[in-house]
């Protein structure tokens, strides 16, 4: 007797589903990121760590110090900054004071040849005003024209405790508004063991897209570290600086930004840490010296308090320079830098990368 269609077709049905729960579904993964000849998007597929340990020998924690000698001024001297001259300065002085201001972060070696060392920067790090002026107020709290003091810098040490030799290094070249400077030193021997040099290609900002995975090394809170990060909003200067979303902190300011292109470890500067965003709050404190145990106490604090200009940092948005910027910085104090023995010819030729993923051409 002949199976009822009914029953064939609901018999064909449930073998189908058994026979589909047999099926293996094959995933083939690239084992290298396609190449198309831009910066990567995806988190590398590759090992990193031994390139990485390669860039950070590069990178060095630097620290300047910058010594102050200060003037008080008589409040009946109305002294005007016009008027200063030594002896006047002098005259007027009733009290005389030292002290100094220091700043820390970070700098990557990118010339060292003989004797003749240099390392990139952020300016904001080095580059200590030459004079200080403090001006009295009026009835109103409103600054005058008439000086309170004045501080004068007499002298300035940039070293880094890692190199030992490099105990004062000299602002080669600088600029303040794109905050970058070139800070270096002929040494007074050749170093026993050579000083590594950053030689990894030299990239373009320009050419970062939302989205693009870098690479932050650098020293915050003086501690050597590697982080990473996406960026956002590429080009938003004229100059290619960019955002990252990595952490920032104190020591962090002239960081190098690493993105790859095509697969680990073809890695290329596409700039440098600078600044973070952040937000300023005026909050009252106590006279200093007073134990943090009278503050726990129940009792109410009855002594002098001072207001004070709290920073807060807002984490994950981070500013970068665009290395094309910094680049042309470079490139139009050759001459300059020449004359000083620097020959920074090589940095504007970028090698080829270190390793070609299979499958893929060499960038010419």
């Amino acid at each position: 007797m002949p199976m009822p269609r009914t029953l064939l077709g609901f018999t064909l049905l449930i073998l189908l589903f058994l026979l589909s729960g047999c099926i293996t579904r094959v995933v083939q993964t690239q084992p290298w990121p396609v190449p198309d000849g831009k910066y990567d998007s995806e988190y590398p597929h590759q090992p990193a760590s031994k390139a990485l340990e390669e860039l950070l020998e590069t990178v060095h924690f630097l620290n300047c110090v910058a010594y102050y000698r200060g003037y008080v001024f008589s409040p009946d001297s109305r002294l005007k900054r016009h008027q200063l001259t030594e002896a006047v300065i002098k005259a007027n002085a009733v009290q005389q004071t030292f002290f100094n201001h220091t700043a820390s972060g970070t700098a990557t070696v990118v010339y060292a040849q003989d004797v003749q060392l240099a390392l990139l920067t952020c300016a904001h790090i080095v580059d200590f005003p030459d004079t200080l002026f403090t001006f009295r107020t009026d009835a109103f709290d409103q600054p005058t024209e008439y000086l309170e003091s004045i501080a004068i810098k007499i002298r300035q040490q940039n070293y880094i405790p890692d190199l030992p030799l490099a105990n004062d290094l000299k602002i080669l070249v600088s600029d303040r508004s794109l905050d970058v400077a070139l800070v270096g030193q002929t040494l007074p021997r050749p170093p026993l063991k050579p000083i590594r040099v950053f030689d990894f290609p030299v990239g373009s900002a320009r050419e970062l897209q939302w989205g693009t995975f870098v690479y932050i090394l650098g020293f915050p809170k003086g501690q050597k570290m590697v982080t990473s990060g996406l960026v956002s909003s590429p080009n938003r200067t004229a100059q290619g600086s960019f955002l990252v979303d990595a952490p920032f902190n104190k020591g962090f300011s002239g960081g190098i930004v690493v993105a790859i292109r095509d697969g680990i470890p073809n890695f290329e500067l596409v700039g440098l840490m600078n600044s973070v965003s952040a937000e300023s709050e005026l909050i009252l404190v106590p006279e200093k010296g007073v134990l943090k145990k009278r503050l726990v106490e129940e009792k109410p604090y009855r002594g002098d308090v001072y207001v004070r200009n709290l920073r807060r940092i807002n984490y994950g948005v981070t500013y970068a320079i665009g290395i094309d910027a910094i680049r042309e910085f470079i490139f139009a104090n050759r001459e300059r830098l020449q004359e000083m023995g620097y020959d920074f010819s090589l940095f504007f030729e970028s090698p080829l990368p270190r390793i070609t993923p299979p499958g893929q051409t060499k960038r010419k």
